[in-house]
């Protein structure tokens, strides 16, 4: 296990709580209660961080903020689909001490969101008119939106490509462990799925004044985030009822990133029911550590084998060393050598350039 992605994930989870596949016993064995956010009136800016001492955290009730000169933008025109009747916490941010993050020493966390939304990052420097959604992990309790959200749309938007980061509806928005019954849940309806559709149909529908080619947007996912990085790839009928004309639009991505995903590999090691891989699946780029100790290996081997048989352009790397949760942070393993390898996939995919067909 390496040592500080798995701690980091364990402190945004607050104290241990199973923040991987909801299908493993490592989950169960992770699950413990969260404690009680301290109670703020208004939500903190962003420039509100709090200062913390080496290895402490805070949680407070408000409403996360993105990076300075960002905005987040709700993304249904109302109230998100399916929450009638739906009573959650308010949402809270768990900022912790983290000295191995990428810019400044503190990582947070977001808990109960019910208005989920995203923020755009332009590209630095030339466009090249591609974009990347990214789903943060975080087993559908919460969202890690420092290590597997800004700091990826920093490299994203590193390569001339527009990031947008997703904030969707948590906990319990899609197939999880539950430590009340200690059990895999499948809930019936699936608030995440909706919220990832809903922001590709809104990225693509707006494409124009993002500077985006409508053809060229693709979704980026790591552990939950993967799983549904891989559920936008093969569910293209809407999980909800549409609401306005841009869900007329299109919901597959141009291409799918999906890091040491979680959810797929089910109980007797079965391809989860709910995907039928084809040949309108995305393509996809997959990559996890053999020594995960969070999500099986048999979430990556599953849907390799699934995209292969399906005749899916595909590429898999799966490193000896790396363990969970590890993002862009270094490793001193061959892992991180990733950013590197996934820009030589974009450039083939034609995302980045144009030597190759995209699609």
């Amino acid at each position: 296990m390496r040592a500080a992605g798995w701690l980091l994930i364990s402190m945004l989870c607050a104290a241990g709580t199973a923040c991987g596949d909801a299908a493993t016993p490592q989950a169960a064995k992770d699950a413990a209660p969260v404690p009680a956010p301290e109670a703020e009136t208004t939500a903190p800016p962003a420039s509100a961080t709090p200062t913390l001492p080496p290895g402490g955290k805070v949680q407070r009730v408000g409403v996360w903020q993105p990076p300075a000169g960002l905005e987040q933008v709700p993304i249904w025109p109302g109230a998100a689909p399916d929450m009638a009747g739906v009573s959650w916490p308010a949402e809270s941010v768990l900022t912790a001490d983290t000295p191995e993050a990428l810019a400044g020493r503190t990582s947070q966390a977001v808990f109960d969101v019910s208005v989920p939304t995203m923020t755009v990052f332009p590209p630095k420097g030339r466009n090249t008119g591609a974009a990347v959604i990214v789903f943060p992990g975080g087993g559908f309790r919460i969202l890690a939106v420092t290590v597997e959200g800004t700091e990826i749309c920093d490299w994203i938007t590193a390569q001339g490509m527009t990031c947008i980061l997703s904030k969707y509806r948590v906990p319990k928005t899609a197939h999880h462990w539950d430590p009340d019954c200690r059990c895999a849940v499948t809930p019936k309806v699936p608030r995440a799925l909706q919220d990832a559709q809903r922001t590709i149909r809104l990225v693509r529908a707006r494409a124009k004044a993002l500077g985006v080619d409508p053809d060229r947007i693709g979704v980026m996912g790591f552990s939950a985030g993967g799983y549904l990085a891989v559920q936008t790839s093969n569910v293209f009928a809407p999980a909800y009822a549409p609401v306005d004309a841009i869900d007329r639009i299109s919901s597959r991505p141009d291409f799918a990133v999906v890091f040491y995903p979680g959810h797929l590999c089910r109980r007797g090691t079965t391809f989860d029911p709910g995907l039928h891989v084809s040949k309108r699946t995305s393509p996809t780029f997959l990559l996890q550590a053999w020594d995960d100790p969070v999500d099986d290996l048999c979430n990556s081997t599953l849907y390799a084998r699934a995209l292969d048989d399906a005749g899916v352009p595909s590429e898999v790397h799966l490193f000896a060393k790396g363990g969970h949760a590890f993002g862009l942070r270094g490793t001193g393993r061959a892992v991180s050598s990733w950013p590197t390898l996934l820009a030589t996939w974009l450039r083939e995919r034609g995302v980045l350039g144009d030597t190759a067909a995209r699609r």
